[in-house]
């Protein structure tokens, strides 16, 4: 148990170090956990074994299929079809066969040959889909183009598994095409299964769960349904992936989708991570030495054959050169799942271990490749194909479903009445709020408004807060309000927050932290309640908006204390949270006659001096006079610093 302790311990101490050298160069983290397995494997530093940790990767991939799922509604992909059996189909078959092939020319048996195949027609979902999330290109042409020559990839794998063992020699081809048929019908059973309860029962449970405003719960509910939904395909022969991938799809088109995307990318990263590191592990660094050319001139060849494939595949089905070419670029490399056929087809004698260790180290350096490709597929593919009418401006890498919007964080009273508002001028918006009943009513009426926590960059990010013009905090939590305007500060810098406050007693720390504006909603009532006063009274309203505009840049400085009554005085004594003004009477032989009153100290005692008032007259806080009996000192604070100072001008203590 120590052992594995300390493997794992040092193992993450190389990761770290690796992702913060690579990020130091600006090169893709993917790289770095492939570089740091590289150096903990067994031909370096022999920290572990990369079958020890393929549990914990394969999970890296399961929730990577979730999110993608959540992406890719059942809607959607319906609507996805002619990509995914059309696209999809062609190349795996065309990629398979051409590299079977060219195996068989150079010598290979035909069963043999099948496995290289199979391992060429894999692109890597993991590096493809987690480049496009963090590009933004998901929901363009050339995006949707990969994902769905992706997910039949990871569709025909199943198949594969089932038919790799059985080249072997163990069955015969009768045997073959009857698992393959049960494994179809398999398929399509768990597929309705995960179709019903996705629609009928998961939106329930997590409506449920959302209504204890419990974060926990709702994060180990979201990791629950995505595990039991990988464990229901995993049961019935099929991949892990594809039941996670099915659960994430029944859930795209809920209310909760945001949240559950945010809640479940932390650990699809970390286990992601850990799945790159695996990969780096199970190079053979003396076998690349010793054969880094043959190893090279396959890569070359791999890749240039693939690419071609797919850029034909695509043309097939009237997909433009330019998004052909972009597509190409993006999966042209090997795949995860050609480490997993890999070690199957080795289990059954059917790769050499030298092979084995070539189609490997092609493997991964077409992985370490990638993120390169990906980046500048788009570039590449216009500077090749610009069009008719090219333009000057280079084309968006990132396809946004909102743009110079408003985002409003909570939907309660207030938020609904900004929205209606915002509606009325065309204004687009989008709002966060975590009841889940608001959200589903809202919802129902065709309102943006997504179920989710602003606390968490990921979900803000994922309503458009990069793009947003505003942001709007509508609920009154002063605290967390705080938390959510610096969490919108590290992301964009620039972005105007307006803030709703009850009050002003927070109105300098929602500044200090990057509050734009602070809106005291119970200041503001009275602000307003004063102008129609002023206004009923005859004066002009130049004068009145004036009076407003100074009174909001002096901090609602007159607004601030009162009187209180009988059946307020306690409770505010209780709650020590207003301010409230009160009058000191110079009494005989009170402590403060003959004071000045520029040299009382009336901050340090957290009070302000409102007024003085000597007889019939009112005197400005700001004179310099020297206190005399029957004078009234006017003072506003808290209660307990109001009695202190009263006891200080009579009593002197």
């Amino acid at each position: 148990m120590a052992e594995h302790f300390n493997s794992i311990m040092v193992l993450m101490a190389v990761a770290v170090v690796c992702v913060w050298s690579f990020r130091r160069l600006s090169l893709p983290p993917i790289l770095a956990y492939i570089f740091a397995g590289i150096l903990a494997g067994p031909s370096l530093m022999e920290i572990g074994e990369p079958e020890a940790m393929d549990f914990l990767a394969e999970l890296g991939i399961v929730f990577l299929l979730f999110t993608l799922g959540l992406e890719f509604s059942l809607p959607r992909m319906f609507a996805m079809r002619t990509l995914v059996f059309g696209v999809g189909l062609s190349q795996t078959i065309l990629t398979a066969l051409l590299v079977m092939g060219l195996s068989m020319l150079l010598g290979l048996s035909w069963q043999t040959a099948f496995v290289v195949g199979a391992m060429g027609a894999m692109s890597s979902t993991a590096i493809v889909i987690k480049q496009a999330a963090e590009m933004g290109f998901l929901h363009n042409r050339h995006g949707q183009i990969s994902v769905s020559i992706l997910l039949f990839q990871d569709l025909a794998v199943v198949p594969l598994l089932i038919i790799i063992p059985l080249l072997s020699g163990a069955s015969d081809g009768d045997n073959m095409w009857t698992l393959i048929g049960l494994s179809a019908i398999k398929g399509i059973t768990v597929f309705a299964i995960l179709m019903y309860l996705g629609k009928h029962l998961l939106p329930k449970i997590f409506s449920a769960v959302a209504s204890t405003r419990t974060d926990e719960l709702f994060v180990l509910t979201t990791i629950l349904v995505t595990l039991m939904a990988a464990a229901m395909t995993h049961f019935f022969g099929l991949s892990m992936a594809l039941g996670a991938f099915l659960a994430g799809m029944m859930l795209g088109e809920s209310q909760y989708r945001h949240q559950l995307e945010a809640d479940i990318r932390p650990f699809r990263d970390i286990l992601l991570g850990l799945f790159f590191v695996t990969v780096g592990m199970r190079l053979d660094v003396y076998f690349l030495i010793q054969q880094l050319h043959w190893v090279l001139l396959c890569v070359v060849c791999l890749m240039v054959v693939k690419a071609l494939v797919i850029f034909i595949s695509s043309k097939l089905f009237a997909v433009s050169n330019k998004q052909s070419l972009a597509t190409a670029l993006k999966l042209c490399q090997m795949g995860e799942f050609g480490f997993v056929i890999a070690t199957l087809a080795t289990h059954h004698a059917l790769l050499s271990e030298q092979l084995a260790s070539l189609l490997v180290s092609v493997g991964i350096i077409s992985m370490v490749l990638s993120p390169y490709l990906i980046h500048k597929s788009y570039p590449i593919a216009k500077h090749f194909f610009p069009g008719k009418k090219p333009k000057v401006a280079a084309a968006p890498e990132e396809s946004v479903e909102h743009k110079e919007h408003v985002v409003i964080l909570g939907y309660g009273r207030v938020g609904q009445s900004i929205s209606r508002l915002l509606k009325m001028e065309d204004i687009d918006y989008v709002a966060l709020d975590a009841d889940p009943i608001r959200v589903s009513e809202s919802r129902e009426a065709g309102e943006p408004v997504y179920y989710g926590h602003a606390k968490q960059k990921d979900m803000l990010r994922s309503v458009g807060i990069d793009k947003a013009k505003l942001v709007v905090i509508s609920f009154d939590a002063p605290h967390q309000a705080m938390s959510i305007i610096t969490t919108l500060k590290d992301i964009n810098p620039s972005l105007p927050v307006v803030v709703r406050a009850r009050d002003d007693k927070h109105l300098d720390e929602f500044l200090s932290v990057g509050a734009t504006q602070v809106v005291p909603e119970l200041l503001e009532g009275s602000l307003m309640l004063v102008s129609q006063v002023m206004h009923l009274s005859g004066i002009p309203m130049s004068r009145i908006l004036k009076s407003i505009r100074t009174e909001r840049k002096n901090h609602y400085g007159h607004l601030h204390g009162f009187f209180p009554g009988e059946a307020t005085d306690l409770t505010y004594r209780k709650q020590e949270k207003l301010e409230f003004m009160h009058a000191i009477r110079m009494t005989h032989n009170a402590n403060g006659i003959g004071q000045r009153t520029t040299e009382i100290d009336f901050s340090s005692n957290s009070v302000e001096l409102k007024e003085i008032r000597r007889g019939q007259d009112s005197i400005e806080a700001s004179a310099d006079l020297t206190l005399q009996e029957n004078d009234v000192v006017v003072i506003s604070g808290k209660p307990r610093a109001v009695e202190r100072f009263e006891r200080i001008m009579l009593e002197g203590r």
